[in-house]
């Protein structure tokens, strides 16, 4: 702010004016007493994710944010006290590189530390510091294992019921993955003399073009260095692409792949059986049948409409529109919702899937019982469904099961206790919520020299945060 604009704002300020020396000390201090007068508690949470103007104008406090925050650094920190309960988990500092650790006091759900790093050392000296914690709420993230063990080695350690069945619904879309064969619906068998389709057109081809050349100057260079034995990472970094494209390159057998233009989805694709159906009785008028669509819910264009139909005009033949069959990741969400939550066409079709393949048909069973032992706190029945599990010939849920029988004491106790991360994970999304306001983290115990705009938190709520994770199957209160 130029020099004039400055000492006209302070001439604003009409008797409240001081000499240059105790000018700035005066209004750092007094803006106190209003607040100590009206009852605004500054260690309780009145400032909060705000930079600290709205709570100034809300208890009539002529201050900014900068001296709001600068008064609130001054504070003594709140002494910790006896923590029995303890909720630990990580977040990003900087995505990628930097994290750190929140600790919260579960039966306030109020956050007590903040650990620079994520170390199995750094909780183990925290614990050490601190003891009394009989519980400790996690997920399964080794390090944290390791650092209760060492630190509170006679405390209840829990594995957190949300990432549990995160971790499943992974190893079920992986298995769903893995025999996607078994998705698309059988050809029926024909008995009528209707003339066979016409074979399938060849994927289009993206002309050529600069892009192109470069698509092929790429993956020559990365299989070459691939050949070479380098690792992904290392030549992500040597190239200068991002490690999913260069995963991509990696992953196709030719050049060719690349260049094949994808199928994308369209708005016409959930009317396409009605179209087919509707031009094989006759109906060829693209205004007509998109009328028709319309009032289905079709919002897409009559051009639309005309562009599938072209094809029909010209070869003359009857239209024949396979439907399209289900992905992975839908198949995955109706074997992981709630029955109640699954539409009765979708369980026909799940059904139907279910029938075609056996494995799937197991992994069902066993993901409805684990469900069941989730909702109803039932960790006793944890290792007879370990064991059913890997009888089973599901090698992506035994992944699954053998992460489970390292934590097997954490796992059973967190579907036995009542205690879990939720507050812990609700205090993390606030801090991503900070960070997309643009309140960028560097330190979380700011001193005076700190600049106002680099504070995220201050280790305070105003209130027990609601759970934050649902998941989809009903947890018992």
């Amino acid at each position: 702010m130029p020099a004039g604009h400055v000492r006209r704002a302070l001439q604003r300020r009409g008797p409240a004016r001081r000499a240059r020396g105790d000018r700035w000390v005066d209004h750092a201090a007094r803006p106190l007493q209003p607040a100590a007068a009206r009852g605004f508690d500054l260690d309780r949470g009145g400032v909060g994710w705000s930079p600290g103007c709205p709570p100034g104008r809300r208890v009539g406090m002529r201050v900014g944010r900068d001296t709001l925050l600068g008064l609130l650094r001054r504070l003594p920190e709140p002494d910790v006290g006896q923590v029995t309960v303890l909720g630990v988990d990580d977040f990003a500092l900087r995505k990628g590189h930097v994290y750190g650790s929140i600790l919260l006091e579960m039966h306030t759900h109020r956050p007590v530390d903040v650990l620079p790093d994520r170390e199995a050392a750094t909780l183990a000296d925290w614990l050490q510091a601190h003891p009394g914690v009989q519980i400790i709420c996690r997920d399964r993230a080794g390090a944290y294992a390791d650092g209760a063990r060492t630190g509170a080695p006679e405390a209840i350690q829990v594995a957190d019921r949300w990432h549990l069945w995160h971790n499943l619904c992974e190893a079920v879309q992986k298995t769903v993955i893995r025999h996607r064969t078994c998705l698309p619906e059988p050809a029926s068998l024909a008995t009528d003399t209707s003339p066979p389709p016409a074979p399938a057109a060849e994927p289009a081809r993206r002309p050529e073009t600069p892009a192109t050349n470069r698509l092929r100057e790429r993956y020559t260079a990365v299989h070459e260095l691939l050949g070479k034995g380098m690792q992904r990472k290392v030549i992500a970094a040597r190239l200068g692409l991002h490690p999913d494209t260069i995963a991509r390159y990696a992953d196709a057998a030719t050049v060719d792949e690349l260049l094949i233009s994808k199928h994308r989805s369209s708005k016409l694709d959930p009317f396409k059986d009605y179209l087919d159906a509707r031009w094989n009785d006759g109906c060829t008028d693209a205004a007509q049948l998109t009328k028709e669509l319309r009032a289905q819910g079709y919002c897409g264009t009559d051009r639309t409409v005309r562009r599938y139909l072209e094809p029909l005009r010209t070869s003359g033949s009857p239209a024949s529109h396979t439907a399209t069959p289900p992905k992975p990741r839908q198949v995955t969400s109706w074997i992981t919702c709630h029955p109640d939550q699954v539409s009765e066409s979708r369980k026909l079709r799940l059904k139907a899937i279910l029938a075609r393949c056996p494995e799937l048909h197991t992994l069902a069973e066993l993901v409805t019982d684990f469900a069941k032992m989730l909702c109803n706190r039932a960790g006793d029945r944890l290792t007879a469904w370990l064991d059913t599990a890997e009888a089973a010939d599901l090698p992506d849920l035994h992944i699954f099961t053998a992460g489970l029988r390292k934590n097997l004491a954490a796992v059973t106790n967190g579907l036995t206790l009542p205690w879990n991360s939720g507050a812990v994970e609700g205090t993390v999304c606030r801090i991503k919520a900070a960070q997309t306001r643009h309140v960028r983290p560097r330190e979380l115990r700011p001193t005076t020299k700190t600049r106002p705009d680099t504070v995220v938190a201050v280790p305070i709520t105003r209130s027990p945060p609601e759970p934050f994770f649902r998941v989809r199957w009903q947890l018992a209160p």
